[in-house]
């Protein structure tokens, strides 16, 4: 299994291709790799990322079968199902890398300012879970700026959001927060533009 910063550098790599172009991704869903995966897989990173269909992890990594667990989420929020999710890799698997990654103009996080902005009373329970989970990171930054400038606003925000998520799963489970312990896991937060196609680790990088 790779080191965290191994696989750290692996996601850089690939991002670069993909960036760039060069994406090799086609080869790693060949038939032939798909078959050696059938009986057992060792991811060698997890992403909780968001659901937004601009932002597929196995895409702007440039990644294949096997290589990446992946947990999508509107907002990617940290709810007991992720947390279980993330443990159950990190555990079965051993891998060392956990990365939340937001996204530029974030669909969850510019709902949340504006339900902080204008509450609505017609909102789904559902939809309203996703929100109240986003609020506490972002509430802070409305209450620094009361007329802030809208773009800066959801850059701030969205990074607040993804460092809430990454904080909580480093101390939101007994069993995560005795890998990251013990050496053998590491959390880190990024974001991914939707301009320039470019992931940027800015969170717990080590």
């Amino acid at each position: 299994m790779l080191s965290s910063s191994e696989a750290l550098g692996r996601l850089r790599e690939g991002n670069q291709r993909f960036v760039s172009g060069n994406q090799n991704s086609a080869a790693l869903a060949s038939p032939a790799r798909r078959n050696k995966l059938v009986v057992d897989q060792k991811p060698f990173a997890i992403i909780l990322g968001c659901a937004d269909s601009r932002v597929p992890a196995e895409l702007v990594f440039d990644q294949g079968l096997g290589d990446l667990f992946v947990i999508r989420v509107a907002g990617n929020i940290v709810a007991p199902s992720q947390i279980g999710s993330i443990e159950f890799a990190a555990e079965r698997f051993g891998t060392r890398l956990v990365v939340v990654m937001g996204h530029s103009n974030c669909g969850a996080v510019a709902a949340t300012l504006e339900e902080l902005d204008q509450p609505s009373e017609n909102r789904s329970p559902n939809l309203r879970a996703i929100v109240s989970r986003i609020r506490p990171a972002v509430q802070t930054l409305l209450e620094a700026s009361p007329t802030p400038d809208h773009e800066a606003l959801m850059q701030q925000a969205v990074r607040a959001n993804v460092r809430a998520s990454a904080d909580h799963l480093r101390h939101g489970s007994e069993l995560l927060e005795g890998l990251i312990q013990r050496d053998r896991l590491l959390i880190v937060g990024a974001e991914y533009s939707l301009e320039t196609g470019v992931v940027e680790f800015f969170d717990g990088m080590p």
